[in-house]
């Protein structure tokens, strides 16, 4: 999605950049993991056909990405590498034709190191409060490997409920509305993010 490749989101805990071809190595990496292959129902690409797919996600106006880098870690020394601090990536689809104001949420914090430390629930408020300021949206789902407990447990305490299982697919899907009260509440948990604006390299 063109719209947010030239800005920067800036929380506590992680900072939101757009995919660049400048991530696509690391994450190369990650996705050789059969671990988070299986946790993003995803199957290994070759490095090209990674970059292909970066420039797929800034083209596409149905995907929304940012990758997730490590705040503390980014901010510590002047001149360090936006690769060596990231943590994973959130990603929200506009896929469904016949109601743009759905988004499918989902999240992948992919450093070991970096899980269990709060990123992906903030990495998830501030993409869900852009959805909702930038991208005119009202509701959100997440589908969710049904092994994934850490997951499903992280979305339910973002007030997510679960509203479908697939055995078939072996997942569920979890859905937030957005009613008044809880835009507000989206708001308040993200009024600390400051935008920014965003050059690649």
């Amino acid at each position: 999605m063109r719209l947010n490749q030239n800005i920067l989101l800036m929380g506590k805990k992680v900072v939101l950049v757009p995919y660049t071809s400048q991530h696509v190595p690391r994450y190369h990496e990650w996705m050789k993991s059969e671990e988070l292959q299986r946790l993003t129902a995803s199957e290994p690409l070759t490095l090209e056909q990674e970059y292909t797919m970066q420039r797929s996600w800034r083209e596409d106006a149905d995907k929304c990405t940012f990758i997730v880098l490590d705040a503390e870690k980014w901010q510590a020394q002047p001149g360090t590498t936006e690769e060596s601090c990231m943590a994973g990536d959130v990603n929200l689809f506009l896929t469904d034709l016949r109601d743009p104001s759905l988004g499918e949420i989902e999240v992948m914090i992919a450093e070991p190191n970096c899980r269990g430390k709060g990123f992906g629930t903030e990495a998830v408020l501030m993409m869900m409060s852009y959805g909702v300021t930038k991208l005119g949206l009202t509701k959100f789902e997440a589908k969710i490997g049904q092994g994934n407990e850490p997951s499903i447990r992280m979305f339910q305490k973002l007030h997510f409920e679960q509203v479908a299982v697939s055995s078939v697919f072996q997942e569920v899907t979890l859905r937030l509305m957005m009613s008044e009260p809880e835009r507000q509440w989206l708001l308040e948990q993200t009024s600390h993010v400051e935008e920014k604006p965003y050059s690649d390299g």
